[in-house]
């Protein structure tokens, strides 16, 4: 059974606002005449001489894993590119030349001005191909079709800029674990 809860009537100077309105003006000003007289009091970031702290897991720009011989992960079965909500992968398979691996991509292109950023395709990638934990975040260009990534900017990152946690990272060329996984693969 509802409960009826009785409201008071407002007053007419509640109903106008002015308290209230005069309440905000005086935060306001108070904010205003801090940052006037006494400008060091004013918190600043001093971006970008000093980059912000980007936590491990915040989606950022993609990258796609390599494999111990350098060859990408991926093994364009499209799943990414089916539960992007915003259709902004376009991926073009071919046959590898590794007996073990059936297709690899020949075309791997995101629009990062169409993207926007769910994780979905991280999520759907069945072999870890495809991450979104670069901490890029601010991107710039002057032209649109420089946010376009295609196979060769997705794979430029540094084994190095991951944490030694991160096995899969450490497992590609320049990886600590690069020279293991390449005995465990038989490519030594």
């Amino acid at each position: 059974m509802a409960r009826i809860v009785p409201r008071t009537e407002m007053t007419l100077v509640e109903k106008a606002y002015i308290p209230e309105i005069a309440r905000g003006l005086k935060v306001t000003m108070g904010h205003f005449l801090k940052g006037f007289f006494k400008p060091e009091s004013i918190p600043v970031k001093h971006y970008p001489e000093v980059e912000p702290f980007v936590p491990r897991d915040y989606r950022s720009r993609h990258r796609l894993m390599k494999r111990p011989d350098g060859e990408p992960r991926c093994v364009a079965c499209f799943m990414c590119a089916t539960a992007c909500p915003a259709n902004c992968m376009t991926i073009e398979a071919t046959s590898s030349d590794d007996d073990r691996i059936e297709k690899k991509p020949s075309k791997f292109e995101i629009d990062q001005l169409v993207c926007v950023f769910c994780g979905l395709c991280v999520e759907a990638c069945p072999v870890d191909a495809i991450r979104m934990d670069t901490k890029k975040m601010a991107f710039a260009a002057d032209k649109r079709e420089t946010f376009k990534v295609g196979l060769e900017d997705l794979m430029d990152w540094d084994p190095k800029d991951y944490p030694e946690s991160d096995i899969q990272s450490q497992k590609a060329p320049g990886g600590t674990l690069n020279a293991q996984a390449r005995k465990e693969w038989g490519l030594q």
